[in-house]
């Protein structure tokens, strides 16, 4: 059972005011966890059926994304208008590309560096006559246009709505920018469209609360779908590939992470233990986008300030994508050496520089990772690893899918503390207070208010 203690005004404690019992069928993250467990035993012993539940997964993701694009907007704008300091909004925004770029950078040698210690791929002997170049056709040819011109030019919707529509982050991030410099510098008169984009926020906050009370279904009909689909002998087939990922991915998490976690005065263990209910949410879901709103509003309460929230949340979605940086790298040494590919130092580099430039607006949807692997491989000069060649890892992309979406998750939250810390705005006794009980102290994941009161802190 669970016992729900209200906090009491003052910040520095938490003392018990009143005690009410919820049963552990409520909770949202053992839902998630019942339903994906629900949704392997479906795929597996009735793959039929399982294929047939995709629908639920897809439903669910799709009622998240049509949020995620005003969300954004309204968040960064409101942040951008709200600091009233344009250079103060430069100093951020810088602060945090300088992070992404570094740690985005590390994320990428590390993948290189366990690809050629550990050669997943070695001994594989693929014939790359005999590939089924057609299996992905789809991920090459929108790789083949995704030039680097065609992907600045991408950044610029058709129109202002237009963003909306499609739902791209990096136009929607073009235009929430725009817009919260010029509301910036119009003063007063901004004041009032300032004040309605925020409440317009805080509606979608509570739109997307009551969307994430059907994660369960969404997690369950995600996984019966790909266990029915691909069944749990394709990872067995590919184990070494998905087990060395994993690894590396853990690797980066606990040691990478954890050790600027540790610089900045908390424990990537406590965190991770914090965001429980958004980790498991990613991972029946593969999907980092379905809990943007919920980290918005837990890196406020763990003691982020609302200006860093607003800005390095959202752009770290495009811009500081730890797990498909590990992947892309590390999967392209794999792909080489099951072709029989030697890679020159100058491939090498070539594939670090394309990979930092394709990772950006792989914004954590379902096989954003793959199209940038597609778009990598052909860059590489001479072509040594063919596109064709992914058709090895197609079969388990859906599984390391979800690896890379809760990496890419992790590195954002840390990120949004470190920024903060930096620049001086991170509340460290909440941030000891919350850490303190990682478990017992949080946020009903329901409640996305980013201005609504502490939630009721829950004991388990």
């Amino acid at each position: 059972m669970a016992q729900t203690i209200t906090p009491a005004a003052a910040p520095a404690a938490i003392p018990p005011t009143s005690v009410v019992k919820e049963p552990w069928y409520r909770v949202l993250y053992i839902q998630v966890l019942i339903a994906i467990a629900l949704g392997v035993l479906l795929g597996y012993l009735y793959p039929e059926v399982g294929k047939s539940m995709k629908w639920l997964g897809d439903a669910f993701i799709a009622l998240i994304k049509m949020m995620i694009a005003p969300i954004i907007f309204c968040t960064i704008v409101h942040g951008i208008a709200s600091i009233g300091d344009l250079k103060k909004v430069g100093r951020v925004g810088f602060k945090a590309l300088i992070y992404f770029e570094v740690v985005s950078s590390i994320a990428l040698l590390i993948g290189i560096i366990v690809g050629e210690v550990v050669q997943p791929g070695a001994g594989f002997g693929a014939d790359v006559t005999k590939l089924d170049a057609k299996a992905v056709e789809g991920y090459a040819s929108k790789a083949a246009s995704d030039s680097t011109v065609a992907h600045i030019l991408g950044i610029i919707p058709k129109s202002f709505f237009d963003a909306f529509a499609t739902g791209d982050l990096l136009q929607v991030l073009l235009i929430s920018i725009l817009t919260g410099v010029v509301l910036t510098g119009m003063g007063k008169k901004g004041e009032g469209i300032t004040h309605g984009i925020d409440a317009a926020g805080q509606l979608f906050f509570r739109i997307i609360g009551i969307i994430v009370k059907l994660a369960p279904i969404g997690a369950f009909g995600a996984m019966a779908f790909t266990v029915g689909l691909y069944g749990i002998g394709k990872v067995v087939d590919l184990a070494w590939l998905v087990g060395t990922f994993y690894t590396t991915s853990l690797l980066f998490i606990f040691v990478v992470l954890g050790g600027i976690a540790a610089v900045a005065g908390f424990s990537i263990f406590k965190f991770l233990a914090y965001i429980k209910d958004e980790l498991l949410i990613v991972l029946g879901t593969s999907s980092s986008e379905t809990v943007l709103p919920h980290m918005m509003t837990k890196m406020k309460r763990l003691g982020a300030s609302d200006s860093v929230v607003g800005l390095v949340i959202p752009t770290g979605y495009s811009f500081n994508l730890d797990g498909t940086n590990i992947y892309m790298t590390l999967t392209t040494l794999f792909l080489a050496q099951a072709v029989g590919a030697d890679l020159t130092i100058g491939q090498y580099a070539t594939i670090f520089l394309v990979a930092m430039l394709t990772s950006k607006g792989a914004s954590g949807v379902t096989g954003a990772g793959f199209i940038t692997l597609a778009a990598t491989l052909a860059a590489i000069p001479g072509n040594p690893v063919p596109v064709a060649a992914m058709t090895l890892v197609l079969g388990v992309d859906k599984f390391m899918s979800e690896c890379r979406a809760l990496t890419n998750l992790i590195g954002n939250g840390v990120a949004t503390v470190v920024v903060s810390r930096w620049e001086g705005e991170l509340d460290r006794e909440k941030l000891a207070q919350v850490m303190a009980h990682p478990f017992s102290i949080g946020t009903d994941i329901s409640d996305h208010s980013p201005d609504a009161e502490p939630a009721p802190t829950t004991i388990r």
